[in-house]
């Protein structure tokens, strides 16, 4: 049987299609390569893929994370994978974050106003939509057991010696775009730092054999 492949929006398929994972440097490539060995080891015995991608405030880096993850599984056709995310604290999606993956072509939905707005974050017309707000990353909303954790910062990495029910735990830090937060440099900061992400996590999903 042939599984169907989904079919991302056109403005992610450019996205993505643009990438040249010769862009990597080779040291990048090493700390990426304990995911790939973690999700081909569950893909080969069929099992779930569950990653959480963590973060201090579960507000940037972790969401982004978790999007283009989530996107780059279904653009390489690996079935089975579900991506969360979350913090060593709660506060809230960083709107910068979901305006930069607006511009990159996902849709998104606010379904909850407040002080930590949920929102539906769409990559195709019929798959789940990602569900984004900042949460820590043991929330009951995430898995407890039986997955992989990444650590996307320095501090979470720092701050987390141990994270309860992770069968790996896998560094993958990135810089922080908050530095650039009320600068002339914000959006294309944040731009640069969604594509160095969505150009790993893709790379990723790129050497999985199904």
């Amino acid at each position: 049987m042939t599984l169907t492949k989904t079919i991302v929006f056109p403005e992610i398929e450019k996205v993505i299609s643009a990438f040249d994972f010769e862009t990597i440097a080779a040291e990048r490539k090493i700390i990426l390569q304990p995911l790939i060995d973690f999700i081909q080891q569950k893909v080969t015995n069929q099992q779930e893929v569950r990653l959480n991608l963590i973060c201090t405030h579960n507000s940037r880096r972790s969401h982004l994370s978790q999007v283009w993850a989530q996107t780059a599984a279904a653009y390489f056709n690996i079935k089975n994978v579900f991506c969360y995310s979350g913090g060593t604290e709660a506060t809230a999606l960083f709107p910068m974050a979901a305006k930069t993956l607006e511009q990159s072509g996902f849709k998104i939905k606010t379904i909850a106003a407040g002080n930590n707005p949920i929102y539906a974050i769409k990559y195709s017309d019929n798959e789940h939509p990602v569900i984004g707000f900042s949460k820590t990353y043991d929330d009951d909303f995430n898995p407890q057991s039986e997955f992989a954790a990444i650590l996307t910062c320095s501090q979470a990495d720092g701050g987390c010696p141990f994270i309860a029910g992770a069968e790996k735990r896998i560094p993958i830090t990135f810089e922080d775009p908050k530095a650039f937060d009320n600068t002339p440099q914000q959006a294309k900061k944040y731009q640069e730092r969604s594509l160095q992400i969505a150009t790993e996590m893709c790379y990723v999903f790129s050497q999985i054999k199904s």
